[in-house]
């Protein structure tokens, strides 16, 4: 299962959702990936903390590899790095995602992702991507290589307003490009349940029929702390509010079902030196 988080607004939490609910996974025995496609490499440096910056070459080469002429490519495996967290393992992004954008969408490298995450085969049993706040080359290639995608919301009018033209963004790269593609739900973001907007703002989403899952993620300062400490949640503090939520959140999504850790890894990725 590959999943793709995106929204093209910034700041609501793909990076900080798509890490939590890949450290569930993997402390529940799931072998897992994170592809970090976003320049700006929060997720990079929200798993690895202080050696992100020693993590090249990741996806930025991973792509250059493609515009430049070689008897013989590395392979996807070739750029994952092991976290400290086991079972967890990373894409890392980099600054230079921003340099080769325009090179790479000219060359029309847009499969590229998908065919490098086919090489891998049964290697990881979830793959998490990490996308920018555009639909840009790297996001287009994420919801190619993708099976299903979570969209983050904000309970403002604004969200709400830009949900309906991102999903249709989606079913139109669906149909030219990945009919295996399925949005699987909606992530409510930093959830005040005290608050009257944003309850009738998920409640209006539901009349609508859209996919909203459950349960909404609560505002909490823990976040900061996570993000300043680079460490998950389930594993910063597993009995909080909000890692519980988290856990149940990814109980909900489809194809998801309660297992037990301590599954290995079929093989090592490098570890950071």
């Amino acid at each position: 299962m590959r999943r793709v988080v995106f929204n093209q607004k910034g700041g609501v939490g793909k990076s900080t959702i798509t890490c939590n609910l890949a450290a569930v996974g993997a402390q529940r025995g799931l072998r897992t990936l994170v592809i970090d496609l976003d320049a700006q490499a929060n997720s990079t440096r929200y798993l690895l903390g202080p050696q992100a910056d020693a993590a090249a070459p990741g996806v930025a080469a991973f792509f250059e590899q493609s515009l430049k002429f070689t008897l013989r490519e590395e392979g996807l495996e070739a750029f994952i790095l092991a976290s400290p967290y086991p079972g967890l393992d990373v894409m890392p992004a980099s600054a230079e995602l921003d340099e080769l954008h325009a090179k790479l969408e000219s060359r029309y490298k847009i499969y590229k992702l998908r065919k490098g995450l086919e090489s891998l085969g049964e290697r990881y049993d979830r793959v998490w991507i990490d996308t920018p706040p555009a639909l840009n080359f790297y996001t287009r290639s994420a919801l190619i290589a993708a099976d299903g995608c979570l969209i983050p919301f904000d309970c403002d009018d604004f969200s709400r307003r830009a949900l309906y033209a991102l999903l249709e963004e989606v079913q139109d790269l669906r149909a030219d490009h990945n009919p295996e593609l399925e949005v699987q739900g909606i992530v409510v973001n930093q959830f005040q349940p005290r608050a009257r907007l944003p309850g009738e703002l998920v409640q209006a989403l539901r009349d609508e029929g859209l996919p909203v899952l459950e349960p909404c993620l609560s505002a909490s300062v823990k976040v900061r702390e996570s993000h300043q400490q680079c460490k998950p949640l389930i594993h910063l503090d597993p009995g909080h509010k909000l890692a519980l939520e988290y856990g149940a959140l990814f109980a909900a999504l489809p194809g998801e079902q309660p297992r037990r850790a301590g599954r290995r890894r079929a093989a090592k990725p490098r570890a950071l030196e």
